[in-house]
C-alpha cells in the first residue's frame, strides 16, 4: 500500500510538472509581462494563459535572419489554419525605439499576416525586451554594434505551453522546422 501511494504522488507531481508528450528541449518560466500590440492594445502573459503559442524575436529593419524567420512564421500560420490548430503567434520587437504598433502593422502585412493570431509587440525599452529574451527564452539580444542599426538576436522558435512556460525551440530560419513545430502542436494540443 505504502509503495501504491509512493507511485501515485509521482506520477501526480511528474504531470504537474508538465509530462509532454513531445521531446522537449527547455523548461523555462515565462516572465510576466504587458506590452503594446500592432494594434495599439496590451498583450500580456496573463492573455496567453490557457493557449500553446509560438514566440520569436525580430525587428523590422533587419536585413538578414529576420527575412527567413518572419517569412517562416508566415508559412506556420498559414500551416496552423491549413491543420486547425489553434495557437497563438507572437513576434517581440527587439528595436522597440523604431518598431512603433504602426510600422509593426505595416510590417505584419507585408507577409499577409492574420492578426487574429499573429501579434507583434512593442511598446517597452531595449533593456526590458533584452531581459525578457534572455531569462525567460534563454535567447541571445544585444545591442546593435556601433556604426549599424542591426540589433543582435537569436533566431530561435519558442513552443510555449498555456501554462506559461517555455518547452521547446527550434530553428527559426530553417523552413524544415515548420512541420515539426506542427506536429508537436498536434500532439499536445
Amino acid at each position: 500500500m505504502k509503495y501504491l501511494f509512493l507511485i501515485l504522488t509521482l506520477s501526480i507531481f511528474l504531470t504537474a510538472c508538465g509530462d509532454y508528450p513531445i521531446e522537449t528541449t527547455m523548461s523555462q518560466d515565462v516572465e510576466a509581462f504587458e506590452f503594446t500590440t500592432q494594434d495599439n492594445d496590451k498583450l500580456s502573459l496573463n492573455d496567453l494563459e490557457g493557449e500553446w503559442w509560438i514566440a520569436d524575436f525580430i525587428f523590422t529593419n533587419c536585413t538578414t535572419v529576420c527575412l527567413p524567420m518572419t517569412s517562416n512564421m508566415a508559412s506556420l500560420q498559414t500551416k496552423l489554419n491549413e491543420e486547425d490548430i489553434d495557437a497563438q503567434l507572437v513576434s517581440f520587437s527587439v528595436d522597440p525605439d523604431y518598431d512603433s504598433p504602426e510600422v509593426l502593422k505595416a510590417y505584419g502585412k507585408s507577409y499577409n499576416a492574420d492578426f487574429s493570431n499573429w501579434t507583434f509587440l512593442t511598446g517597452y525599452d531595449f533593456n526590458t525586451i533584452k531581459e525578457l529574451s534572455i531569462k525567460s527564452f534563454k535567447n541571445l539580444v544585444a545591442e546593435a554594434p556601433d556604426g549599424t542599426d542591426q540589433v543582435t538576436h537569436g533566431t530561435s522558435f519558442f513552443l510555449v505551453s498555456p501554462e506559461g512556460k517555455v518547452i521547446k525551440n527550434y530553428s527559426g530560419v530553417e523552413s524544415a522546422a515548420i512541420d515539426t513545430i506542427v506536429q508537436d502542436l498536434k500532439e499536445v494540443q
